[in-house]
């Protein structure tokens, strides 16, 4: 028997005043759809790997296209862990009253059991 993978949370029906007020959204929605893949509390030094990926989003809150900014030098493999977790955590919600580009960055924290927690989510 195969588990079924968790699904992201229900979206609000509160729209979003702002791009920091989505991130913040984001970023929960991230951990919550990606709880085997996450870590809350404190971020431990050194980190594993940090990549940052840009995330494309259509009005719809779906995923358009993700860009990797910045690529760790070491534990590669993270940037695919990143990108597969935006994917989990998709759709975000409806944007298309916020400004264009309908884009953000997202810092991953990854430490070395290959759990992150996003930056945003660390401020």
């Amino acid at each position: 028997m195969t588990a079924t993978p968790p699904r992201p949370p229900a979206l609000s029906s509160t729209p979003y005043r702002n791009w920091d007020e989505f991130r913040l959204h984001a970023g929960r929605r991230l951990v919550q759809a990606n709880p085997n893949g996450t870590y809350t509390g404190a971020v431990p030094e050194p980190l594993l790997a940090i990549p940052v990926l840009e995330v494309e989003l259509n009005a719809d809150g779906s995923v358009r296209r993700i860009l990797v900014q910045r690529h760790p030098t070491q534990a590669r493999d993270t940037v695919q862990l990143a990108i597969d977790a935006v994917q989990r955590a998709a759709p975000f919600g409806d944007i298309s009253h916020l400004p264009r580009p309908w884009k953000f960055s997202e810092v991953f924290l990854f430490r070395d059991d290959r759990r992150f927690k996003p930056r945003v989510l660390d401020l």
